[in-house]
């Protein structure tokens, strides 16, 4: 019995010290263009920032839409950046649905019940999260793969440009995290 209470005290110190280890921080994976898992994205970072999390975003593949800036052109991409510049979705305001997206109306209905419901748009997010000092990681892979350039990203005052080892790095330290 004794031999089992000391194994017991043993894996609680490791469990302690990996609890300490970890920070209040939600470290998010988005990789989802869709505008309601945006909106989730969002949705989740702004209630834990405003608890006082620290929140890392790291945008990634289809979610790299959400980004762009629709009055910025970058100028030098060959062929097939240019097709993906043209098919997908030039900023946040220009998201499908993923579901009942209804050859577009599914938006701009989602949109108006969000402003008869008093909450906030994405365009608002944006700027509350920027504000809230929450983080925003562009994976330099996605946007390489896709022709992304750094000039056709939005202007934001928390934005890095990294690969997926630092978004591992981050999550591995947050208490929380997700992937969307």
């Amino acid at each position: 019995m004794e031999a089992l209470q000391q194994e017991l005290e043993k894996l609680k110190a490791r469990t302690s010290d990996i609890e300490e280890a970890r920070k209040d921080q939600l470290s998010i994976a988005i990789v989802s263009g869709d505008m309601d898992k945006i909106l989730a994205a969002m949705i989740i970072s702004l209630a834990a920032a405003a608890m006082d999390s620290e929140v890392k975003l790291f945008f990634s593949f289809w979610a790299l839409s959400a980004l762009r800036d629709p009055k910025k052109k970058a100028k030098g991409k060959d062929f097939i950046s240019k097709m993906f510049g043209w098919m997908l979705p030039k900023g946040r305001n220009k998201l499908k649905l993923s579901n009942m997206n209804m050859c577009g109306m599914g938006p701009v209905m989602i949109k108006r019940l969000m402003k008869k419901q008093n909450v906030m748009s994405l365009d608002a997010m944006f700027q509350e999260a920027a504000a809230l000092g929450i983080e925003i990681t562009v994976c330099e892979m996605s946007m390489n793969l896709m022709g992304f350039k750094k000039e056709e990203i939005i202007d934001y005052p928390h934005l890095r440009y990294a690969g997926a080892t630092t978004f591992v790095a981050d999550a591995g330290e947050s208490s929380m995290q997700w992937f969307i």
